[in-house]
């Protein structure tokens, strides 16, 4: 399956916030968005004034890449999102919010969302008992997630738990360190959902255009 796997500090240049795609690293000196708060290339510390059009396709663009998700997938979860009830910007956040990697990293067993879809793709996670190697799963309400015994004792995990109060604390997700275990409990709040900010009806009429 595809994937971008080039310079991701230049992806959070590019949208001007941090998207937190380096771990801890981000909450360091060292993100470069902090280092140097423009973006990149030649012409990166020039004005640019953006169009109506430029503003949607650059929050398209920048929650695509928070979730780590290609423009062919991420387009299948909003005409997904327009076929349910409620907020399409809301439901659309909602599928991939429950996808198993971004569950893993939200529970604290990987510190990016990169991290985690490596530990699912490895076979490192269990969903509710059984070994589930696809990092696009969408869990459901009551699903329990859990890191398999033989990999408890990969040292980053552990690094990543032992960081995990420096994250922002959510309601559908319930975590139990001790046992490298959680519980998916359902939707997401969107008012948790801020950090970073995601403007999500801009993406709706981005594709609604």
């Amino acid at each position: 399956m595809a994937r971008y796997i080039g310079p991701v500090c230049k992806l959070c240049r590019r949208e001007g916030i941090k998207l937190f795609l380096k771990g801890e690293r981000c909450y360091t000196d060292k993100c470069s968005v902090t280092r140097r708060p423009y973006p990149p290339g030649q012409h990166g510390q020039g004005r640019i004034k953006l169009t109506e059009y430029a503003v949607r396709l650059r929050e398209k663009q920048k929650t695509r890449r928070i979730y780590g998700v290609l423009e062919r997938q991420f387009r299948e979860y909003y005409f997904d999102a327009t076929r349910r009830k409620g907020r399409t910007g809301e439901q659309m956040l909602g599928l991939i919010e429950s996808r198993l990697d971004n569950v893993v990293h939200r529970m604290g067993f990987a510190s990016s969302r990169n991290e985690a879809r490596q530990l699912v793709k490895h076979a490192h996670i269990l969903v509710n008992g059984k070994r589930v190697d696809i990092p696009s799963y969408l869990l459901r309400a009551g699903d329990k997630v859990e890191v398999r015994e033989k990999s408890r004792g990969i040292k980053y995990i552990a690094a990543s738990l032992a960081q995990v109060e420096r994250r922002a604390q959510l309601s559908w997700i319930e975590l139990d360190k001790n046992n490298f275990s959680g519980v998916f409990k359902g939707a997401p709040v969107r008012e948790e959902l801020n950090e970073p900010p995601i403007r999500e009806q801009l993406v709706v009429e981005y594709y609604s255009r």
